[in-house]
């Protein structure tokens, strides 16, 4: 049994081995006390008279109800299920109640449940959402990075080691789930651009965003947009020509850069095009670079009309 942090707030979570849900849950209370100018004292234990104690339990106990602060989901009826049919574990449990008032934007709260919480409660839930491919690999993800610091097998009993990676975890995952609240802020307000410049545009063939852009932000806003076939941004200190996915989750895209760029670099690539300043075009045909915006957009020109 071991508590971390000055005791303010007792939280305890079971001992043994850690997994994704009770780390994460550990980790996003954490931070939300925190933002309240407190702290949580964490105690893994599965002694009933300590459980029983207090303030808050997850992941051990047998009980979900909020009003008593109790986040078990390993009980017979388990602790309910999401409309898409994902149960909730603990990190789902907690996110439920006290996300919004992490992230302080109810959108924020449910993009992070989908791409973060969700995973994690389906995977401790025993559903699989990822395949392995046709070579027998699997994604390592975050659930190969708790695996490396679980304790082997020479280490076994040793649960002052297993205390140190828990808090060493904890600590982790609680900067991580703060840089993702932020990242989701930085992400909505890009959507935002995204449809300005869009609706400043007048022929969306092409659409010019100056500034680094990820997939899923343009697709949030130009997946209905069929007719877009090129986004020409930023690119560090040079400028791509980046082709529009037909889905967020494909790597097909609408309209490829011409099979003659593929591969090529610098002065065999300008010379093919044209492009005086053109560097690199990706082998998948997805990204043309040039050194100047003007450059990138004489590529995405080219490649429209090919």
């Amino acid at each position: 049994m071991f508590s971390l942090f000055n005791k303010k707030i007792s939280v305890v979570t079971h001992n043994g081995s850690f997994h994704a849900d009770d780390l994460f849950a550990c980790a996003a209370l954490s931070l939300y006390y925190k933002q309240q100018g407190k702290n949580i004292a964490i105690t893994r234990t599965r002694d009933k008279d300590i459980i029983r104690r207090a303030n808050i339990v997850l992941d051990v106990g047998g009980v979900y109800d909020h009003d008593l602060k109790r986040y078990d989901h390993h009980q017979p009826e388990g602790a309910g299920t999401r409309d898409n049919g994902i149960p909730y574990a603990s990190f789902g449990l907690i996110w439920k109640h006290y996300g919004f008032e992490l992230c302080g934007n109810e959108e924020i709260s449910q993009e992070i449940d989908r791409r973060l919480v969700q995973p994690i409660d389906a995977i401790d839930n025993g559903i699989s959402i990822s395949n392995p491919t046709e070579l027998g690999l699997c994604d390592y993800g975050l659930y190969g990075i708790i695996s490396a610091y679980q304790n082997t097998w020479k280490e076994s009993g040793a649960e002052s080691k297993q205390h140190e990676k828990f808090v060493y975890l904890v600590s982790f995952f609680e900067k991580l789930i703060k840089r993702e609240i932020e990242r989701s802020r930085h992400r909505l307000e890009m959507i935002d651009k995204i449809q300005e410049i869009y609706d400043a545009t007048e022929d969306t063939r092409i659409l010019e965003i100056p500034y680094h852009v990820t997939i899923g932000s343009l697709m949030r806003v130009l997946d209905k947009h069929k007719e877009v076939m090129f986004i020409v941004s930023r690119s560090n200190t040079n400028w791509k020509a980046l082709a529009m996915r037909k889905t967020a989750c494909s790597f097909e895209n609408r309209k490829s850069m011409p099979e003659s760029w593929a591969g090529k670099r610098d002065a065999e690539l300008a010379e093919i095009t044209g492009v005086e300043d053109a560097l690199f075009c990706h082998n998948a045909r997805w990204m043309a670079v040039a050194k100047s915006k003007e450059g990138a957009w004489k590529l995405a020109k080219l490649a429209l009309k090919a």
